[in-house]
């Protein structure tokens, strides 16, 4: 009669995912080679959730202003980084892998080009596809993607880096207007004080009214004189 445990194990090792990894080609696998269209395809190693990001740590000569984004997966996004970039969105189907592209402007003068890649899924799980070489585990600590590459084409040069941009400077602020100084009464104070005391309004009031008494005593002489007359 066969062991049931013996059975059990052989289930267990047939549901077991089969070691995953990252690969990468190009449409022109050449040093130097300008425009050129990478391709990444993640596989899945999770039987629990599907993969909803993958971070890429890009290799010396090529920086995030010179990649720009492809395709990928429905509703995934690109977005550079410090060292390199992200592309991520809704997870794919469990046990789905998951495919993109991106196009650099130029390769670099070397051999080969690993692209560090860290995969993640849709219950926070992270495989670190991160070391360079060969390697011997399962899963976490797997090997970093690799691009082998021609030798450069005869007269080929290497381009200038992309500009990255720079802030533009803000214009300097105008300075606020001075106050205007408030009038000054000294002017009235010193003719008031010469004219004694009073203003020049002050003393035309006095001036009318001393004329209006003066009208009034001729009118009451008149009247008086004409009833003597009488």
């Amino acid at each position: 009669m066969p062991d049931p445990r013996r059975r059990r194990r052989c289930r267990t090792t047939r549901r077991r995912p089969a070691a995953a990894h990252v690969e990468v080609e190009a449409d022109t696998a050449q040093a130097l080679a300008e425009n050129v269209t990478l391709t990444f395809s993640a596989e899945s190693e999770s039987d629990k959730a599907g993969i909803t990001s993958l971070r890429v740590v890009l290799p010396e000569g090529i920086t995030p202003a010179d990649v720009t984004y492809g395709a990928g997966p429905k509703g995934w996004t690109f977005g550079a980084t410090a060292d390199g970039y992200t592309v991520k969105g809704p997870a794919v189907a469990v046990g789905e892998d998951a495919e993109y592209s991106v196009r650099v402007r130029q390769l670099p003068d070397a051999g080969q080009l690993a692209f560090k890649t860290l995969q993640g899924y849709g219950d926070g799980r992270v495989d670190r596809w991160i070391e360079l070489g060969s390697s011997g585990g399962h899963g976490h600590g797997n090997s970093a993607p690799v691009l082998k590459l021609e030798a450069a084409a005869p007269g080929a040069t290497v381009k200038s880096p992309t500009p990255t941009p720079t802030p533009t400077p803000s214009a300097p602020a105008r300075p606020a207007p001075a106050p205007s100084p408030a009038p000054s009464n000294t002017s009235a104070a010193g003719e008031t004080a010469e004219s004694g005391g009073l203003s020049a309004g002050g003393w035309t009031a006095i001036g009318a009214g001393a004329l209006v008494a003066i009208a009034a005593a001729a009118l009451l002489l008149r009247r008086r004189s004409g009833t003597a007359a009488g």
